[in-house]
């Protein structure tokens, strides 16, 4: 038959006051020592060890060769990160515009002549309707995106400069540290036909008026010429073979 009996257990280690008279007359043994388990100390993980000589010395010939292949990694990940962060750094220093920005009358001089020192502005003045215009402007609107720390903006031309002759149009000024450097009066200014290569060589004759951000001064206008003539001759090339296709076809 099963036993339904309860058991009282008390708290280990606790005794009654007659079980502590008794002891103390030696009528009892002495009460156990409360048991208590030993502190808890992780173990230390291998990586995580003061590193020392000892360290190295302990290590086989297998071991060290696998830890100086994780120091390699180690070092190349760090150098990926400073080279990474070099770049980002200097990708948000070179975006500044990349764009021609519309300006207005009461603009003109913030965003033109306070503009800082190191900072070329080119400025077309225009007028809708204007076929020339429209020419002019979408060769600036490539060159804003080849060249983007020079700073291009378009206004009309009567917001500029009251009663601008609209037979002057479309006019391209160069400013730079607050002062006009250059301008240019008239589509034909820029070749029988104006391209954004054309147009860059008139602009950097004189002056390294393009920036890609990524060189400064003298290098820069040379860097821009370079890179014109070799674009232009690339395009004669392309449209060499584009031709030849055109008559093998027919």
């Amino acid at each position: 038959m099963a036993d339904y009996h309860f058991v009282y257990k008390d708290v280990e280690g606790t005794s009654t006051e007659w079980e502590d008279l008794q002891r103390k007359y030696g009528n009892l043994p002495p009460k156990p020592p409360i048991f208590k388990p030993d502190p808890f100390a992780p173990a230390l993980d291998e990586d995580s060890k003061p590193k020392n000589k000892s360290w190295i010395d302990n290590k086989t010939e297998e071991e060290l060769e696998d830890l100086e292949d994780d120091l390699d990694d180690d070092r190349f990940l760090e150098e990926y990160r400073r080279k990474r962060l070099s770049e980002m750094k200097q990708m948000v220093k070179i975006a500044k515009f990349g764009s021609v920005i519309p300006i207005s009358g009461s603009d003109f001089v913030r965003e033109v002549s306070q503009a800082p020192s190191d900072v070329w502005v080119v400025v077309i003045l225009y007028k809708d309707g204007y076929p020339e215009c429209g020419v002019l402007m979408q060769c600036l609107e490539e060159l804003a995106k080849m060249y983007p720390a020079t700073k291009f903006v378009q206004i009309i031309s009567t917001d500029c400069i009251p009663k601008y002759p609209d037979c002057n149009l479309p006019t391209l000024l160069v400013y730079n540290n607050g002062a006009v450097k250059a301008n240019y009066v008239g589509l034909h200014t820029f070749g029988r036909r104006c391209t954004p290569e054309g147009v860059a060589l008139i602009l950097c004759q004189s002056d390294p008026v393009l920036n890609d951000g990524q060189s400064e001064g003298e290098t820069s206008r040379e860097a821009v010429i370079e890179g014109v003539r070799k674009r232009f001759i690339e395009k004669v090339v392309t449209q060499h073979e584009n031709d030849d296709d055109g008559s093998t076809s027919d």
